[in-house]
């Protein structure tokens, strides 16, 4: 599992070095398309970071009330078969 979110996160920190290296190149390119070229990745820039935390923030929410319930389950099963016992 550690050796696929190594290349997850390699795979994620070279799409945001190439959106980086697009918008300088689109940004020092004379031609009339450049300008919206630009925009677009300016946004991409911005929008794609942001939401990639977006979905993990909520997956780690997720995931955590998860174990919580299943740990809260557990919890409430020891205690009615402890009260049965005594």
């Amino acid at each position: 599992m550690n050796k696929v979110k190594r290349i997850i996160a390699l795979t994620g920190a070279l799409l945001l070095f190439c959106l980086y290296m697009s918008t300088l190149i689109f940004a020092l390119i004379g031609s009339p398309v450049s300008t919206d070229l630009f925009k677009a990745s300016l946004a991409a820039t911005i929008i794609i970071p942001v939401l990639l935390y977006g979905y993990i923030l909520t997956a780690r929410v997720l995931a955590g009330k998860g174990a919580d319930r299943e740990t809260h389950r557990q919890n409430s099963d020891e205690k009615t078969d402890t009260s049965k016992d005594g």
